[in-house]
């Protein structure tokens, strides 16, 4: 009998091919590291995680990517003072970006700049008077927000003085259902509770040191700490002394090349738009924290924690789980399908190659390797590459 023709199916597209990126180890950080393991993905998204050779028998692979060295989930950077080609250079694949009034009103973020990452962009609000934000400061929001390209998720980034604004903005977060970005080094940890501004939906930046009582209230809330650089070189005590405390206390914890408004290209924060929905360029240029990576603060905490005589029980797997896990968490974006911070069945293919070697993987992502490729949404950027 002869075989029958298989018709193709009308309205129905072939499924992407499936890539297989594989490297002496990988490293899903929500699991044990990988001997000889691989990543295969399919589009944007990762299918398996595990084995190379178990994996190129069970998937059709149709092109391996074999890299030397260490395949990491994409660094997430809880607070970004970095260009997405600084982002890239450092392994970072996703960032929260501060935009001033969003780009309807003329923020300095530029599509493409967005398009290379998995970016969750924060409207800043820095309005200082209760009756400007009442008269048109919480319109002019909620204009910026719907004006906002949004393929991935939105939040406020709440830098104002008064109190009373500050309740609203939580207010409206909840109602939302959006993101909210505070900085503790503007207020208290009390005070930002009072507000009703923390919560699992919040992530405080941070570059000072938190008292027993800070630290509880945070951990109490489930807020992520973001720790920053000072905003100054040589500015001490810098919360990265206490970064030990935090996590042997249970604090979720997270890293970030910026912070408030005092890491802003241009000084301190100021009034904008109508409202006050505007001000410094929170996520945009230089300032000390886009200077050195992420990775590059992890081992700067490690190197402080034994010059301190911390003895915090593995601090190099931590560190390296604020800087993916931790961001993530920050962003609201651990969880689920398409999940970032880590590798498994269903999250984002973001990931980054670093050549990393050594017995203790951890320890060696933190020892300064290179930087071998980005792969955001499953699209490679190699180092160098332009």
């Amino acid at each position: 009998m002869p075989a029958k023709r298989v018709r193709p199916t009308l309205g129905r597209r072939a499924p992407a091919p499936i890539v297989l990126h594989s490297a002496p180890l990988v490293l899903p950080v929500t699991g044990d590291p990988v001997r000889d393991g691989a990543v295969a993905v399919r589009g944007d998204r990762v299918l398996q995680v595990g084995a190379r050779d178990d994996l190129l028998t069970y998937f059709p692979v149709t092109e391996e990517r074999r890299w030397p060295g260490m395949i990491v989930p994409g660094l997430v950077d809880a607070a970004a003072a970095t260009s997405a080609a600084e982002a890239l250079a450092g392994g970072v694949t996703a960032r929260a970006c501060v935009t001033p009034g969003g780009p309807a009103r003329g923020a300095p973020a530029e599509a493409a700049d967005h398009a290379a990452l998995t970016d969750v962009s924060y409207v800043e609000v820095t309005c200082e008077d209760e009756d400007v934000w009442e008269a048109r400061g919480r319109d002019a929001v909620i204009t910026a927000m719907r004006e906002m390209e949004r393929p991935h998720a939105v939040g406020i980034a709440a830098r104002t003085p008064d109190p009373v604004v500050l309740e609203d903005i939580a207010v409206l977060a909840r109602t939302f259902g959006l993101r909210l970005l505070v900085d503790l080094g503007a207020r208290s940890a009390v005070a930002l509770d009072e507000a009703g501004a923390l919560g699992p939906h919040c992530h405080a930046t941070c570059a000072r040191p938190l008292d027993p009582g800070e630290r509880k209230l945070l951990r109490l809330r489930e807020t992520v700490v973001a720790v920053g650089a000072p905003a100054r070189p040589g500015d001490a005590p810098a919360l990265e002394d206490d970064v030990p405390a935090l996590l042997d206390e249970g604090n979720l914890v997270a890293l970030c090349t910026g912070g408030g408004p005092e890491h802003a290209k241009g000084g301190p924060e100021r009034g904008g738009g109508p409202g006050g929905t505007g001000g410094g360029p929170g996520a945009a240029g230089g300032g000390p924290g886009a200077v050195n990576g992420l990775l590059e603060q992890a081992r700067r905490i490690r190197e402080r924690a034994r010059a301190l005589g911390s003895r915090t029980r593995g601090l190099d797997r931590r560190l390296v789980e604020a800087a993916t896990l931790g961001g993530a968490r920050a962003l609201g974006m651990h969880r689920g399908a398409g999940r970032i911070g880590c590798l498994g069945p269903g999250s984002r293919a973001d990931f980054a190659v670093f050549d990393a070697r050594g017995r203790y993987p951890y320890s060696a992502l933190l020892a300064g390797p290179d930087r071998l490729a980005t792969v955001v949404g499953g699209r490679v950027h190699r180092a160098g590459a332009t």
